[in-house]
């Protein structure tokens, strides 16, 4: 499915507000959910998972998402009508929402926007619903949030901080809880820019951690570093060029920072 020319229209205003040297103030970070962390359901069970900002962070009125799953463990279950799988929190706070919502392959794009005046959110707060099947055979799979932004006015709201979920059927798995405090962190300088950027990563243990960039399309174009790394921030740059060393197209991309069982992610630009 090809999203309407509105959702592209967005996107250009965003970006033409960056290249016009708008910038969002420093603010908290947003936190997104897939919820709940584990679940448990009974082979071939159908099953929901709301999409939540769990704690009170920085007001936005828009975002983005692409939510990745196993397509052979779970079947996706569209509603119909499709504003049924808005969250009650959207439907709350502007009666007149722009809803944009595409399954293809092993993920589903959200584009989701309050457009009543003046109407924010900051959490907690229910953004959307995800239903699934899971197979009949016994199993287990996880559901992630690929890549996240928050939007205020047509202004980024960065960073974005997320959790995915655990699902199980007829299997038992111990899960260990996540001890590592919501503090995985991630900042951008010279953004935008046609030169290097600089990433600062913040992981509050040591552990594995891995960075990579994501194109508007939610493919991984450069996978900047990986391993096992210590505790605190490190600085990694970004040359503007994929995997095979190509420049990549101007436009607006993905750096998602993985560690300590959290994921951070916030936006790059590129100039002509």
């Amino acid at each position: 499915m090809r999203f309407p020319n509105r959702c592209f229209a967005l996107a250009l205003t965003m970006l033409a507000a960056l290249l016009l040297g708008a910038t969002t103030a420093a603010r908290a970070s947003v936190t997104l959910v897939v919820s709940p962390e584990t679940l448990s359901v009974a082979p071939g069970a159908t099953f929901s998972l709301p999409l939540q900002v769990p704690v009170t962070g920085s007001a936005f009125n828009g975002y983005d998402a692409i939510v990745e799953y196993d397509p052979s463990k779970l079947t996706f279950l569209p509603t119909s009508p499709i504003t049924q799988q808005e969250g009650t929190s959207m439907r709350a706070a502007c009666s007149n929402t722009f809803f944009v919502f595409s399954a293809a392959g092993d993920s589903l794009s959200i584009s989701h926007v309050l457009l009543c005046n003046g109407a924010t959110l900051s959490g907690p707060s229910q953004l959307c619903v995800l239903r699934f099947r899971a197979s009949n055979a016994p199993g287990a799979t996880w559901v992630r949030l690929r890549s996240v932004q928050f939007y205020s006015e047509g202004l980024y709201v960065n960073p974005a901080i997320t959790s995915d979920a655990l699902v199980k059927w007829g299997v038992v798995l111990d899960v260990p809880p996540t001890e590592a405090p919501l503090d995985v962190r991630l900042g951008v300088r010279n953004n935008p820019s046609r030169s290097d950027q600089w990433i600062d990563a913040r992981s509050p243990v040591s552990g594995p951690q891995d960075l990579k960039v994501f194109d508007p399309a939610g493919r991984a174009v450069r996978h900047l570093d990986s391993g096992y790394r210590s505790a605190g921030t490190r600085s990694v740059s970004w040359d503007g060029r994929d995997d095979a060393g190509r420049k990549v197209s101007p436009g607006i991309y993905r750096i998602r920072f993985e560690a300590a069982g959290r994921t951070a992610s916030a936006a790059l630009v590129r100039l002509p």
